[in-house]
């Protein structure tokens, strides 16, 4: 097995827009020896990935960027993804990044040696990099998977997941099921109707929407931004924070929470005519349990006479299509799966060892559970970024994203300047954060009843942060040494302790 014999400062799992903003704020912070291993063959992350008609961003354009790398030509409010993947790759180019990465790298494993303070990443080429530090950023939402639906193998039509479209599927003409009806299929739909001859949208559980105020950024506002950067930095503030006054109505079940639910059926009364489609798109949760929906397409789209809703729940896949539980046989050419994805609440998908053999996946396959979302005891030298409990229900995750960067370069930081073997956050620490966050957790909305996929099979939130974005960020500025074990590279290594 190869193995590089240069021991990097800082490897970084994943280039999408965490991992290169993570390069960027390290290198700022005087650390150069970085490798970036990425499995695909270009940058994006999700993306990259995603590319169904219709794929964009439902937080506006000025919000879903860093804070650190301006963009003043963005053509719309809520950027679609081509053009977020143009914005990338501008920005790994403008940052000089791209020599730092080693694409189609996919990787297998990673594993710790305490006696040298080192981290070993393998890669499915069953070559090694080893580096001092590790930060995971490749994103709970990373992989997706057909879901666990009967007969799912047995259809012999044309599957495609929206994670993984075929483009060269002409849809024209086709008779076609959409299965699930969340962030996903609200902008997949209104693309569908436009070229199939008929579209069926199987709905488990319906979900408020709010429209999207989308707009075309003016030339005039894209030169300001351009010319005068502090006027796109103030615009950005005012998006915060209002998205940062939406969590007293989408975290906590409050007065604000009833009065989203009236704006979401106002929208759908002047929305949908029909009493009984409303009906059916009614939904019977509190606003923030679920993932809210924004979009101005979605419910006339399933008004179209070549579209119809069913809200009969899935018996089982047939050889010719879906067969609902009223006993009626849909015949399908395509069946189009908006859900099911690999939510990697136990970890990352690959082995990874840290202390004394011990197995993150092991530890984590019941709850998963960190220090301040971005460190596990027993993982040295390891940082997670979207990891457990940093989830946001109503702001940008990218500004989430920022305060978790910030940690992790401090974290690196430390442990270069100090030259420290390695540095683990005590269990201690790391119980009583959990233990607050838990009982926080216990009073949002997200733990009000409804099912998502936030929860693991056992109503443990791994997922969300139980408070604002402000509060999120200010626990990430203060990084607690004294929360720490920190052994310099000149210790004697520890005794290990059999765990058999």
């Amino acid at each position: 097995m190869a193995a590089d014999k240069h021991i990097h400062d800082t490897l970084i799992v994943g280039a999408g827009f965490t991992g290169l903003g993570t390069a960027i704020k390290l290198r700022q912070a005087g650390v150069d020896d970085i490798v970036i291993v990425e499995r695909s063959d270009r940058v994006g992350g999700t993306w990259r990935d995603n590319t169904y008609p219709g794929v964009a961003c439902d937080i506006p354009s000025l919000l879903y960027s860093f804070s650190f790398v301006k963009n003043p030509g963005w053509s719309r409010a809520y950027p679609a993804g081509a053009e977020i993947c143009d914005h990338i790759e501008d920005l790994t180019d403008r940052h000089g990044l791209r020599p730092l990465i080693r694409f189609s790298t996919d990787v297998t494993g990673l594993s710790f040696d305490e006696a040298a303070g080192v981290w070993t990443v393998t890669a499915q080429d069953r070559k090694r990099i080893q580096a001092r530090t590790v930060i995971l950023a490749s994103g709970p939402l990373a992989d997706h998977k057909f879901p666990a639906i009967r007969g799912l193998d047995t259809y012999r039509g044309h599957k495609i997941h929206s994670a993984a479209w075929d483009h060269d599927y002409d849809f024209a003409g086709k008779r076609v099921a959409v299965i699930g009806t969340g962030a996903s299929a609200v902008q997949i739909v209104p693309e569908l109707v436009k070229t199939a001859a008929a579209v069926k949208v199987f709905q488990r559980t319906p979900g408020w929407v709010l429209p999207r105020l989308d707009i075309s950024m003016p030339t005039v506002v894209k030169e300001l931004f351009a010319k005068v950067p502090a006027t796109q930095a103030f615009a950005r503030q005012a998006l915060y924070w209002g998205h940062e006054a939406s969590a007293a109505a989408l975290v906590w079940d409050t007065r604000a929470s009833r009065l989203v639910a009236r704006l979401g059926k106002a929208h759908l009364r002047r929305s949908v005519a029909d009493p009984w489609l409303r009906r059916q798109l009614t939904p019977d949760f509190t606003p923030g349990c679920k993932r809210m929906l924004v979009s101005s397409e979605y419910y006339p789209a399933l008004q179209r006479d070549n579209c119809k809703l069913i809200d009969w729940p899935i018996a089982t896949l047939s050889p010719v299509g879906i067969r609902t539980s009223d006993g009626i046989e849909h015949h399908l050419d395509a069946i189009v799966f908006a859900t099911g994805y690999d939510v990697h609440l136990s970890g990352p998908p690959f082995p990874v060892t840290g202390l004394d053999g011990r197995s993150l996946q092991q530890e984590w396959r019941a709850h998963a559970e960190a220090y301040k979302s971005a460190s596990a005891h027993g993982y040295p030298n390891l940082f997670f970024m979207t990891g457990p409990n940093s989830g946001p229900g109503h702001n940008s995750l990218l500004v989430y994203v920022e305060g978790q960067i910030d940690y992790a370069v401090a974290g690196v930081t430390t442990i270069l300047s100090q030259d420290l073997r390695y540095l683990d956050v005590r269990a201690d620490a790391q119980r009583r954060y959990n233990d607050r966050i838990q009982k926080r957790l216990a009073k949002t909305t997200w733990m009000s009843g409804c099912n998502s996929w936030y929860l693991t099979a056992d109503g443990f939130n791994a997922s969300m942060y139980p408070g604002f974005a402000t509060q999120y960020l200010r626990q990430m500025r203060q990084f607690r040494f004294e929360d720490y074990e920190a052994v310099a590279r000149d210790a004697q290594p520890r005794a290990v302790v059999s765990t058999a």
